[in-house]
């Protein structure tokens, strides 16, 4: 019976509706058929007719969706050019990470100290001005670094530059690690904050941070511009919300209205209190400075002057940075607040300053969204300099290449892809809880910011000789305190911090490993002295045939048009002996000119006895000076899903042929009309 496959399928469908109301047989046009273990073979029909359909819209849905969620691509000079950052943009984009921090950084000072006794809180003063020190070293090194280092990369490009490559590799993977540990704690701490006012979803820790790291990756696959339109609102609302509240809490203290309320006077003698608790203090507040580095990561996304505009942009965010990070620590010693439980630092000074009424109920609501939102988009900074660090490294041959290239969007997809992806590996491994997290996020920047501060003497001393400490005071400077944050956390948190070793020793051999492979393979495809051109003698052209089709009839014409010598082979199975021997007949009656090459196998693979053949016909070329093309036929449907249908022998042959030197493996197509 002949009718169209769609009329075939609508037989289908309507032969399994009437099996299961009616009867056992099927119903075929106007004939009823006997079929045994009908459920099985309706199932499978009907599954099949769903897969169809699936296939069939897939590629266009795909496209669809793609082109909704990231949208359409753009084009390299003039829409690319449009898409890089402003200083406004890249402050929202780029400093997420720094400014949230300050949301828990002074906290973690005053909880350490408040450990002892609430009388040591007076000492968060000293040590938020050795912190605010630190941040003006950072961010005059930085400063120079995007000077010196246009091309982006921070810390790897200047250690690798200027101390060694191995270090190099050192510094750039802390910095990758650390950026995965940025997403991850991020979006935690954020899932934190969003299921603390809603707790009905506390269960959902989890999914929720996942979710933002979806959220994340489709805002950064879309494009800087994109991405940073929509982190304004976020960071910029923390910002003026924050320095609302603290320029509100000194007015309050300059009119009276706030109090004194310090659990200690400064200078004040404390009990017990050792050097080892104020060391660990001054680190634990150094967490506040992670993300100063990314804008020196991150300087080609800027628009011209890239260097001036990265510099500028840095000087902006550590201002920001050093006035919430001393307002917050010197308002929290006035007001004597010491650390409750489940309420931050944070929330309580803003209920202090703001007061019961209605209009300070409100303000102090919109305070702390704000500040759950930059904790839940703090992420971001390492979506924007992740990508860049990785695409540094993979130009230095120490990452694969595929991190080199540009998405539809303009970004960096692959490395975009690789930190979501990496982030969610580490919310699954600690379910949503990443405390044990934050000291090897610690360590894992300021190993960098250590070795940056390292090179960048080196390079002074290069620069301008024996006069190199007027340049490199601030250098010096950040290296010292770097280095002791190091070794306090080496002595003092080593049971924390352990697994950065293991990981950063493992990556180091990793990174190596690549660059050797692409070493390797330089080499061996250089042009050098004595390359000389090869002339063959012939073409041996051997033709792979299964049945005696359309195809393989067109794969011998387009042979013989190619080759000197044109051979063809196939393999027989004893369970397809009597239809082997159809074809070989059928084959000699079109060629009889052309040696068939007929295998006997007593298994059901084609594949080694094929290569086997293909091999022995390579020596025996050889001999001849002659070149060995293996012509391998296929088909094409007419529609992409119809490749589900076939058993894609010919992919498999061409992957088991292509390992074998001095063979050409090559495809004839014919493409079926429907």
């Amino acid at each position: 019976m002949c009718m169209s496959i769609k009329n075939h399928l609508y037989f289908l469908v309507f032969s399994t509706f009437y099996y299961t109301k009616k009867t056992s047989r099927i119903l075929i046009g106007k004939k009823y058929f006997e079929i045994n273990h009908f459920p099985l073979t309706v199932f499978f029909h009907s599954s099949i007719i769903a897969l169809v359909k699936i296939f069939k819209k897939g590629k266009k849905m795909f496209t669809k969706l793609k082109y909704t969620f990231i949208g359409r691509p753009l084009k390299s000079l003039t829409e690319g050019e449009g898409g890089l950052l402003g200083k406004t943009q890249a402050l929202a984009m780029l400093s997420s990470d720094a400014l949230s921090s300050i949301a828990y950084g002074p906290e973690q000072v005053v909880l350490v100290l408040a450990s002892l006794s609430p009388l040591a809180i007076w000492w968060s003063l000293p040590i938020g001005i050795f912190v605010l020190l630190l941040l003006a070293s950072l961010t005059i090194s930085y400063r120079q670094i995007i000077h010196a280092y246009p091309q982006g990369g921070g810390a790897y490009m200047v250690t690798r530059e200027n101390l060694s490559p191995e270090l190099g590799l050192i510094a750039g993977g802390s910095l990758l690690v650390d950026y995965m540990l940025t997403v991850a704690v991020s979006v935690a701490a954020g899932a934190d904050a969003i299921t603390a006012a809603l707790p009905a979803l506390h269960p959902y820790n989890l999914h929720i941070s996942i979710f933002l790291v979806c959220l994340l990756m489709l805002l950064n696959l879309r494009g800087l511009r994109e991405s940073a339109s929509s982190l304004m609102i976020p960071v910029y609302l923390f910002i003026f919300s924050t320095v609302f509240l603290l320029l509100f809490g000194l007015f309050q203290l300059l009119t009276g209205s706030l109090s004194y309320h310090a659990t200690s006077a400064i200078g004040q003698t404390v009990p017990s209190l050792s050097i080892v608790l104020i060391l660990r203090a001054f680190t634990s507040g150094s967490a506040s400075l992670t993300g100063v580095e990314a804008i020196s990561n991150a300087v080609p996304f800027f628009k011209t002057p890239k260097e001036k505009n990265a510099a500028q942009t840095l000087t902006i965010m550590s201002l920001i940075l050093g006035f919430l990070f001393a307002g917050i620590t010197f308002l929290n010693y006035w007001m004597g607040i010491t650390p409750q439980h489940g309420e931050t630092i944070l929330s309580q000074m803003a209920k202090g300053i703001l007061g019961d009424s209605a209009l300070g109920q409100i303000v102090y609501y919109l305070f702390q969204f704000s500040t759950a939102l930059i904790l839940a988009v703090a992420a971001n900074t390492g979506f924007s300099a992740f990508p860049m660090l990785a695409y540094n490294m993979a130009k230095n041959k120490y990452m694969p290449h595929l991190f080199m290239e540009k998405g539809d969007r303009l970004g960096y997809s692959n490395g975009i892809l690789t930190l979501a992806f990496g982030a969610m590996i580490l919310l699954l491994i600690f379910n949503g809880n990443t405390e044990r997290l934050i000291p090897l996020y610690t360590i894992g920047v300021f190993v960098p910011f250590a070795l940056s501060q390292t090179g960048m003497i080196r390079h002074w001393k290069k620069e301008k000789g024996s006069h190199f400490l007027k340049s490199a005071f601030a250098n010096i400077l950040g290296a010292i305190i770097c280095y002791a944050i190091v070794l306090i956390l080496l002595f003092f948190r080593l049971g924390d911090i352990w697994p950065f070793f293991p990981i950063i020793l493992v990556l180091t051999f990793l990174f190596l490993a690549i660059h050797s492979h692409y070493q390797k393979v330089a080499k061996q495809l250089r042009l050098y002295e004595g390359v000389q051109k090869k002339t063959y003698d012939g073409n041996v052209v051997l033709v792979l045939v299964g049945n005696v089709t359309r195809v393989s009839v067109g794969a011998i014409n387009y042979a013989q048009s190619i080759g000197d010598e044109v051979l063809a082979m196939h393999i027989s199975t004893k369970e397809t002996e009597e239809k082997d021997q159809e074809i070989l007949q059928e084959f000699a009656d079109y060629f009889p000119n052309i040696t068939l090459k007929n295998i006997n196998t007593s298994y059901r693979d084609i594949i080694t006895p094929t290569v086997r053949y293909v091999r022995k016909i390579s020596q025996e070329a050889k001999k001849k000076n002659y070149t060995v093309t293996v012509l391998v036929p296929q088909f094409i449907p007419n529609k992409p899903w119809q490749n589900i249908l076939h058993n894609q022998m010919s992919l498999k042959l061409k992957y088991a042929l292509r390992w074998h030197e001095d063979v050409v493996v090559a495809s004839y197509s014919y493409h079926l009309k429907e």
